[in-house]
């Protein structure tokens, strides 16, 4: 699915030594505008506008422990009870989505068990259905519409 900027240039810092920044909106700051950054920045905008989740319910680059080692999720969107519900994982543009980007997010799911894994570089997106009982992934054509009362 393409997906316009989520930004105006109003929103783009130009810094001095040339580097650019973006107002996250989800973590309510400027962040350096990297093209993995701009695939999260995207991507974000993508789950608010198209498929209605609230910002609110989405944490970038939180803090996870998988075997004994710090690691950081991309983005994790939550139900509205609080739960995980989706693994982000963003590559830059030009880094394929390969069986070591799923093997990635399943590895974070260890930790937190959501129902669905979303793995993007921008111009491709791969949706994964989990189930956690069978221990079985299948991918599914897109992410589910948010639902208020869904959980």
């Amino acid at each position: 699915m393409e997906t316009k900027a989520p930004y105006t240039k109003a929103q783009i810092r130009e810094l001095p030594d040339g580097r650019r920044e973006v107002l996250d909106p989800v973590r309510r700051r400027r962040v350096a505008l990297t093209p993995e950054e701009e695939v999260r920045q995207q991507t974000i905008a993508m789950l608010h506008e198209h498929y209605g989740y609230p910002l609110e319910l989405m944490q970038v680059e939180g803090a996870i422990t998988v075997n004994g080692q710090t690691r950081r999720c991309d983005i994790v969107v939550y139900d509205i009870d609080g739960h995980p519900f989706l693994i982000v994982e963003c590559k830059r543009p030009d880094v394929a989505l390969t069986q070591r980007v799923c093997d990635q997010a399943c590895r974070y799911n260890t930790v937190l068990q959501v129902p669905y894994l979303l793995l993007t570089n921008g111009h491709h997106q791969v949706v994964v259905r989990v189930n956690l009982a069978e221990r079985r992934l299948e991918v599914v054509p897109q992410v589910p519409i948010f639902k208020k009362n869904v959980k």
